[in-house]
């Protein structure tokens, strides 16, 4: 089966200072890309969609089953590792305003081992079963970019500690050829074709 990865658009930066998880909506772009993106999936015989509860996937995701028909499914696990933090800030917004805390990511870790190890087995496990359930199928799931590189991770064997090893672009598809037998074969990674011709919406590109 196939497995289509999808990177949620742009969100809105949230910070809340009440502790809860910021959250954030897709800001007007981000709203747009999805759109995009959308009515290019809509063109690939897609046979089911899941998403991430978290709102920036999950509007994404409603894009997309607006344009193939599709309800997506939410699973847990698709969620983003900051899905708790307080704050949310674009990470082209996070180079320009904390570079530190930019570079921290860009080494490939969010610097915590067991909270890294955690998230990607619940990332893999919630892939492992979708998966599991939809043999011969071609699958979209709306999700996040430290998604996508846990699955990879797996994929291509890197360690759980460096694990964020690609840029994913805002609505960019991954692709992944998967069995219920355990292989798996990297097809495409950031693809960014329902961009073209749309500058205005290649944020962070």
């Amino acid at each position: 089966m196939e497995l289509v990865f999808v990177r949620h658009g742009q969100p809105e930066r949230v910070v809340r200072h009440d502790g809860q998880p910021a959250d954030p909506p897709l800001s007007e772009i981000g709203r747009q890309q999805a759109v995009a993106v959308a009515g290019w999936l809509a063109e690939m015989n897609i046979d089911a969609l899941y998403s991430s509860p978290m709102q920036r996937a999950l509007q994404t995701a409603q894009a997309i089953g607006d344009a193939t028909g599709l309800r997506p499914t939410v699973r847990d696990g698709l969620s983003e590792f900051d899905r708790d933090s307080p704050a949310y800030v674009p990470m082209e917004l996070l180079k320009e305003t904390d570079r530190e805390r930019w570079d921290e990511l860009a080494t490939g870790s969010f610097g915590d081992a067991e909270r890294t190890s955690q998230f990607i087995a619940a990332v893999n496990h919630a892939v492992d079963a979708i998966v599991a359930d939809h043999r011969s199928h071609r699958v979209a799931l709306a999700c996040h970019g430290g998604v996508v590189n846990a699955y990879l991770a797996r994929c291509l064997g890197f360690d759980a500690d460096s694990f964020l090893k690609f840029d994913v672009d805002y609505t960019s598809i991954t692709r992944v050829f998967a069995s219920s037998h355990g292989h798996r074969s990297v097809l495409s990674v950031n693809e960014r074709t329902h961009l073209r011709g749309r500058p205005d919406l290649a944020i962070g590109l």
